[in-house]
């Protein structure tokens, strides 16, 4: 089971959890650093937090020379600091809708009001709210609806017949993707693999094979977060041969296939190949303007805007600072775009400039993606070990003020 780190426990670096992982197989640095495939002094760094370790390709190496999750370097899910109410109450919810998650695939059993309150017009505005939450980061909200709404569209889904009854898993297949985010963005990656399950079994009972694909692009992302790369590769694979088989190049169709472009890029960058994540890249690119705008088809945000921000989000994971600051310098931000996508970017623009050793735009990046979503920022794991390693080996005022609001400090 996940653990929650104390006040206390919580200011440790992924290079003392790092250490402490080494120590339990009693090897010396020298063994985890052939086993990983990086040098002593790399490792001796990254365990005395003098470097971040929070890279995720970094952190996988280290992951599967360990034999452990991930979480385990990155320390997640995260304890938010004692006066940051909104994060207590985010995190306190999660009970809630892990069993809502659990409770799914079991006779509802609902009792006859629930039967007689079903209505599918309504449970379509709940799920757009829900979405909308989901797309402001506003994770205590999504908290506090999540469980009810799962448990209406469960309902929904087993009372219903015929397309009524499609049209319900398509919102509970929607249901849970909030869940899923919710749950990731709080460090319970259990929990979220979990429900990302639950997408894909709802999204077959639709009938619609362009929502099993959407559901797909998920589900090799829960390969791609513990390094599985063949795993993720061989989804990612076939939904772009599937899509690829379809003869009528409806908008949407172009969307999702540039979608798992992106997500192949990602793959590519995590594996360390630098040259197929740039291919699937500028595939993605091509994509997005056939496309000519952004959509949101199945709410995978795919076109121009997107591929930019992934633009720098490519290089940030392979380490590229330099290029990825390049990029951020010409992406022009939609304001239509969610308050958790702009601040996933200007994480992505402060890490970028950590690894060139801006520190002051670092931290000012980072300040904006806390203003724009709090609760997200605070709890993103690149975030936590970049700001720490920032206050470790140079304190200032407006830094060390992030770091006690991350609970770093």
């Amino acid at each position: 089971m996940p653990h929650y780190a104390d006040t206390a426990g919580s200011t440790e670096s992924n290079g003392q959890r790092l250490a402490r992982l080494r120590a339990r197989h009693r090897w010396t640095q020298q063994r985890l650093a052939t086993e990983a495939g990086y040098s002593l002094a790399t490792v001796r760094a990254y365990e005395q937090g003098r470097r971040s370790l929070d890279r995720s390709a970094v952190v996988l190496a280290f992951a599967r020379a360990l034999d452990c999750h991930p979480t385990e370097i990155t320390g997640g899910p995260y304890m938010p600091v004692s006066n940051d109410s909104e994060g207590q109450a985010a995190v306190a919810a999660v009970a809630g809708v892990r069993r809502a998650l659990l409770r799914h695939g079991r006779p509802t059993r609902p009792a006859e009001h629930e039967v007689a309150a079903v209505d599918l017009p309504e449970l379509r505005r709940r799920v757009a709210e829900a979405n909308a939450f989901r797309q402001a980061a506003a994770l205590a909200k999504s908290g506090s609806i999540l469980p009810t709404l799962l448990r209406d569209l469960q309902v929904a889904a087993e009372v219903l017949g015929g397309d009524q009854r499609r049209e319900a898993f398509g919102l509970l297949a929607s249901g849970y993707e909030c869940a899923m985010q919710y749950l990731y963005k709080l460090g319970h990656t259990s929990d979220a693999t979990l429900a990302t399950e639950r997408v894909l079994w709802s999204a077959r009972e639709t009938g619609d094979p362009l929502r099993v694909l959407a559901a797909q692009w998920y589900d090799s992302g829960e390969f791609l977060a513990i390094g599985e790369h063949d795993e993720a590769g061989a989804i990612i694979d076939g939904a772009l041969t599937e899509l690829g088989a379809v003869r009528e190049q409806r908008p949407e169709v172009v969307s999702l296939r540039g979608a798992f472009h992106l997500k192949a890029a990602l793959n590519s960058a995590r594996a360390a190949n630098p040259q197929q994540a740039e291919q699937h890249w500028e595939k993605a690119r091509d994509q997005a303007e056939e496309l000519g705008s952004d959509r949101n088809d199945y709410q995978l945000q795919f076109g121009p805007a997107n591929v930019a921000i992934w633009g720098v989000s490519l290089p940030v994971e392979l380490g590229r600072g330099r290029v990825a600051v390049d990029r951020a310098d010409r992406v022009r931000l939609p304001k239509q775009f969610s308050p958790e996508r702009h601040s996933h970017h200007f994480i992505d623009v402060g890490r970028a400039h950590f690894y060139n050793g801006q520190r002051e735009q670092a931290l000012g990046a980072f300040l904006r993606a806390e203003r724009l979503a709090p609760q997200a920022t605070r709890m993103h794991a690149g975030v936590r070990e970049t700001v720490g390693t920032m206050i470790r080996t140079q304190k200032r005022g407006e830094l060390v003020e992030l770091g006690i609001r991350l609970g770093v400090v």
